[in-house]
């Protein structure tokens, strides 16, 4: 049995009890039944790029997703094409795929390491998009019913870095994912003002699709956010706290502000953990330092070698609590947390 460390970004975590590698949705079933059938306590593991696993490991069995595919199943109509990827699909190459294809609606979603089956889990997104807005059917296990279902879009209940599957962890198994993408070489119209620039177009405006990716790449790897072995700033789990949502007399003076439909605003993690005194590469210069906060993000906490996930948790710990302290607005995780906690 590897270590976790051999399968997540961070390079963090034991061993497990039990390993056993699954290539598609009949084995991860059959993986994950023979488990709960014995009581033992499952983690599923795909790129491993949002866990941060204790040093002392996992007490269960670990499933790793190996293997992927995609499957065009066809056109909803001629705006539209049906595309259905496999859970364990690294979720860039098929970005990397629908953009070769001519396939909207994923572009800036560029640079995000990991596996397909992942990202309906937290809906995750970027520079403007989420899955949540090309998403048209996951399909899952139900480790309660016993039994397939799938769900649409709109049942999934997506909302920012959340859905029905990460309010209720240990029931969904993700099989599949099926997208609705727009065929056509120009990108969604682009809604993110970074991004925008670096394409110099305006906001809503739209770009070549491949010049999109290139742009969403070449901010990632600014910010060390494209997977390098070489480079200690992509040893992490990418954003390790959520944007946090407050009432908008909370919002420190200087902050990005949001406004939600609900009254609530939006403002940036990243904002207030440097304003709290945590700048790029905080940590470097401590005696012996192994954890760090990225140099080129706060946002991103980095193994620099050598680490164990104690001294990462103590770092974020010491984080999350000067913000509270500076600010009284208290950041979330995001990467999920496997035998330990904040």
């Amino acid at each position: 049995m590897p270590d976790l460390a051999e399968l997540t970004t961070l390079r963090l975590g034991g061993p497990a009890t039990r390993y056993v590698p699954v290539a598609d949705a009949d084995q991860l079933v059959a993986a994950v039944t023979e488990a709960d059938a014995a009581g033992e306590p499952v983690l599923l593991v795909g790129g491993g790029s949002n866990l941060v696993v204790a040093d002392e490991g996992f007490a269960g069995t670990v499933v790793h997703l190996t293997g992927g595919g995609v499957d065009v199943v066809a056109g909803a109509n001629d705006d539209r094409v049906a595309v259905t990827v496999a859970a364990g699909e690294p979720w860039d190459g098929f970005v990397a795929r629908a953009v070769t294809e001519g396939w909207t609606g994923i572009e800036a979603l560029s640079g995000i390491p990991g596996t397909t089956g992942a990202t309906p889990v937290q809906n995750v997104g970027a520079y403007g998009q989420e899955v949540a807005q090309t998403i048209s059917s996951v399909r899952v296990w139900d480790r309660v019913l016993r039994g397939m279902r799938t769900f649409t879009g709109e049942e999934c209940l997506f909302s920012y870095r959340h859905s029905r599957f990460k309010a209720d962890p240990r029931r969904h198994l993700v099989l599949d994912v099926t997208f609705e993408l727009t065929p056509g070489t120009l990108s969604a119209p682009v809604a993110y003002a970074e991004l925008a620039r670096a394409l110099g177009v305006e906001l809503g405006e739209r770009a070549q699709l491949a010049d999109v990716r290139d742009a969403v790449l070449g901010l990632r790897r600014g910010k060390g956010m494209v997977l390098d072995a070489d480079d200690h700033d992509t040893w992490s789990a990418g954003s390790f706290f959520t944007n946090p949502f407050v009432d908008a007399a909370s919002v420190p003076e200087g902050a990005p502000s949001y406004p939600q439909a609900d009254g609530r605003v939006k403002t940036s993690a990243a904002w207030l953990i440097e304003h709290a005194g945590f700048g790029k590469g905080f940590g470097l210069d401590r005696p012996g330092a192994r954890v760090s906060l990225s140099t080129k993000h706060t946002l991103a906490l980095t193994n620099r070698g050598g680490a164990s996930a104690g001294e990462l948790l103590a770092l974020a710990r010491e984080v999350r609590d000067g913000v509270r302290a500076r600010f009284g607005i208290e950041l979330v995780n995001e990467p999920v947390l496997v035998g330990c906690t904040l």
